[in-house]
């Protein structure tokens, strides 16, 4: 059976991925590389680690949204020369390649979901080298695909829902941004997403879009945190973009339209609500 290469294997993401694979009990063979392990801007390193026929899930990014802004050559180097590496390994040996791009390749300003072929245009400098990341995969490999995802979270390590819980705990009252929208997306959810495009050959050479279904604010996915976990949702105070302060710009609106995805033959999403009740239920 092929075997399926996982790079960004200590991420949120990357660790739902190689758990989730392990789980299958399919007999494919699951390589994990950390960031450590597997420099992706070392062509020579990843030549070496690409093998026949393999699927490699690229979860490997830099994502220090804000640090981007002024370590924006270090940011193109992981989220685009690394996939640019990749690709061409894979394309060398027959390989397949299933890379995690982000919502941030827009600029926010739509009123609905971006379909797969909206016209990109980022406003920061995570945007720009995760956008630079996608053309260079299809650059080098028209099989490719590429799925890009938004505000993904999970029940431990650091990310927006964690943060939640831990300020709930914390402080009388959190200020959380409410005139941002996007849809919150469960890396476990997300996870199985890429690992049904790895078990279906015919999924290739396309950009698809995944996450929970549905939107909401910050602000609203905050107020669902406490609510999930027993505590007075009223003390999520709204603010706006404004009163928070940031070096990179967020998207004001960001929501993925999912008719790439139901188009590709592939199983929908659940509620974003739904999905967070199931990883806080998970949580400890």
């Amino acid at each position: 059976m092929n075997a399926i290469v996982v790079t960004g294997a200590h991420g949120q993401l990357g660790r739902r991925v190689v758990s989730l694979a392990a789980e299958r009990g399919d007999g494919v063979e699951v390589t994990a590389y950390s960031s450590a392990d597997l420099d992706i801007t070392d062509p020579d390193a990843v030549a070496a680690a690409v093998g026949a026929g393999a699927t490699v899930i690229n979860c490997a990014a830099y994502t220090a949204v804000d640090a981007a802004e002024t370590d924006e050559a270090r940011a193109l180097a992981v989220n685009a020369d690394g996939p640019r590496n990749l690709a061409r390994a894979c394309g060398r040996v027959g390989a397949r390649l299933i890379h995690v791009s982000t919502d941030y390749v827009f600029d926010g300003t739509a009123t609905e979901p971006y379909e797969v072929d909206a016209k990109t245009a980022p406003r920061s400098a995570y945007g720009r080298t995760k956008r630079a990341g996608e053309l260079a995969v299809y650059e080098e490999l028209a099989d490719a695909v590429v799925v890009r995802t938004a505000w993904v979270y999970d029940n431990s390590g650091k990310n927006f829902v964690t943060t939640m819980r831990r300020l709930e705990g914390e402080r009388e009252t959190v200020s959380v941004v409410s005139d941002q929208i996007g849809s919150p997306t469960f890396a476990l959810d997300l996870a199985a997403g890429l690992l049904e495009i790895e078990a279906d050959p015919a999924v290739l050479g396309r950009t698809l879009h995944f996450t929970n279904a549905g939107q909401a604010s910050w602000f609203e996915l905050a107020r669902a945190v406490f609510t999930h976990i027993g505590a007075d949702a009223e003390r999520v105070k709204p603010c706006s973009s404004a009163d928070y302060v940031a070096a990179a710009p967020r998207p004001a609106y960001s929501v993925l339209s999912s008719t790439a995805w139901a188009e590709a033959g592939l199983t929908p999403a659940r509620p974003w609500s739904d999905a967070l009740s199931a990883a806080l239920a998970q949580s400890t």
